[in-house]
């Protein structure tokens, strides 16, 4: 029999599957989950805890798969659905990472860009119109500490930091937010083990982790159906406005998106990467980064980690 496989990431909240999904253990394939059953709750703790990132299922049933992931997302961003805003965040925050394990897969893939930028849009309106939207994705645990889930993290705090900033022109946001999702492209395949705090790396590994930005953004550089405010958020989301970044950049030299996602990204690699408490890590922010960032932007994150 021929298998395809399917993200765990997009299979998120209670419809009913109607595609039988397996995982593969020592080459064989295992049924896991059957046709009338659902992904939710416990069972996709488990998933997560386990560390699966992909399943599979029969070819034949790939048509089942999408009509199940469209429907999936179309009543997630229906606010007039009856489902509850955690299970339509949770579909939705698994939709949006599986968008950036796709471009991370295969960046030429024009068709996946396109739909990952597309979705960035409705994301950005779905986060600035349902009040506890905002909570309810930054409460889903990045338990196997997920570049990609780590980028829509940093999109969401990115999206709320530039709505206290005033910032609503839909075309910005959009792309701040798309540009968030794809920052760490360069640490996709890497070997480096991020959960380990930046003060106590190795030089060998603090050499390479210094190379991502610049890793990322030349990967995709010459790829024409990447904007071009994406490429400078991969690129600059690491510096600082003083100056101490990779690349040595300040905030004259930056572009005012990749500031602010550079803010939102060291406010979320304390959280999910080095396990500060989120309650916490603003403050932790102000003492050990004084200078880094803007001091308006570690006040707002301060107030949007308060509300969750």
């Amino acid at each position: 029999m021929d298998y395809v496989s399917i993200r765990v990431s997009t299979l998120r909240g209670d419809q009913k599957i109607d595609f039988n999904a397996y995982v593969k253990i020592n080459e064989k394939m295992i049924l896991y989950l059957r046709r009338g059953d659902s992904f939710e709750g416990e069972r996709l703790k488990r998933l997560k805890d386990k560390k699966l990132r992909k399943m599979y299922i029969l070819t034949d049933e790939e048509t089942s798969y999408r009509s199940y992931l469209q429907k999936n997302i179309e009543t997630a961003y229906d606010n007039s659905s009856n489902k509850d805003i955690q299970t339509r965040s949770e579909i939705i925050q698994g939709s949006q990472q599986n968008n950036a394990e796709e471009v991370f897969e295969n960046p030429d893939n024009v068709e996946s860009y396109n739909y990952a930028k597309d979705a960035a849009g409705k994301y950005v309106n779905f986060i600035m119109s349902n009040a506890q939207a905002m909570s309810s994705i930054m409460n889903i645990e990045n338990t196997d500490k997920n570049i990609a889930h780590h980028g829509v993290t940093v999109a969401t705090l990115s999206i709320a930091l530039a709505q206290k900033l005033g910032i609503s022109d839909p075309k910005k946001t959009q792309l701040l937010t798309l540009g968030a999702i794809l920052h760490d492209y360069g640490h996709h395949n890497s070997s480096l083990n991020l959960n380990q705090p930046l003060d106590t790396m190795s030089e060998a590994d603090r050499a390479v982790w210094n190379r991502h930005p610049t890793d990322g953004a030349t990967k995709v550089q010459d790829k024409k159906h990447f904007d071009q405010t994406v490429i400078n958020i991969i690129a600059q989301h690491e510096e600082t406005i003083n100056g101490a970044g990779p690349k040595g950049l300040r905030e004259k030299d930056q572009d005012p998106l990749a500031v602010l996602v550079s803010s939102a990204n060291a406010i979320d690699r304390l959280i999910t990467f080095e396990s500060v408490p989120k309650a916490e890590a603003a403050k932790k922010m102000m003492i050990d980064h004084v200078g880094k960032h803007p001091l308006q932007h570690i006040q707002l994150l301060n107030d949007i980690l308060k509300g969750l």
